[in-house]
């Protein structure tokens, strides 16, 4: 597993970032968000959305759990998914997250709600604010996503 860091000055970069992992994503892939309260895990989720031709601003799953998108809306079928909410694994099996994969990108926030049921070919996103006003992002990249990730520079 290959694995760096990014650092994001601002909202624009994580949207470019979020813009270029929507250029990499395929149906099967799971990208898993980590990070504190704030950290900026849904809006890099929103930047991806936005580039895959979402023309609403995406909402927080958090009280949904999972919201689905499918083409039209976007060119790639992805549902993102918060699992803050999610007390124990064993909570999992109700999304239906193993039956979506199969044709669906998943992008997680909060994946260590997982446990160990976190797939082990997942790319990695840990994001942390930073004094100066941006974002640190450190990743961990399986063989899975060897020649797609990083998609900028790191």
């Amino acid at each position: 597993m290959r694995s760096g860091t990014i650092s994001l000055a601002n909202a624009a970069e994580t949207d470019a970032l979020g813009a270029a992992l929507a250029g990499v994503l395929q149906p099967g892939d799971v990208v898993a968000l980590s990070g504190p309260l704030g950290a900026g895990k849904t809006s890099l989720a929103r930047g991806v959305l936005a580039a895959l031709g979402l023309g609403e601003e995406a909402p927080s799953p958090s009280f949904s759990l999972v919201i689905a998108y499918a083409p039209p809306d976007v060119l790639t079928p992805v549902w993102h998914v918060d699992l803050y909410r999610i007390d124990e694994p064993g909570e999992l099996a109700e999304l239906g997250l193993d039956d979506a994969r199969g044709d669906t990108a998943l992008l997680i926030e909060w994946p260590e709600r997982m446990g160990v049921a976190l797939w082990p070919d997942a790319l990695r996103l840990t994001l942390e604010p930073e004094p100066s006003g941006g974002r640190r992002l450190t990743w961990a990249a399986p063989a899975a996503w060897e020649g797609r990730w990083p998609p900028l520079r790191s």
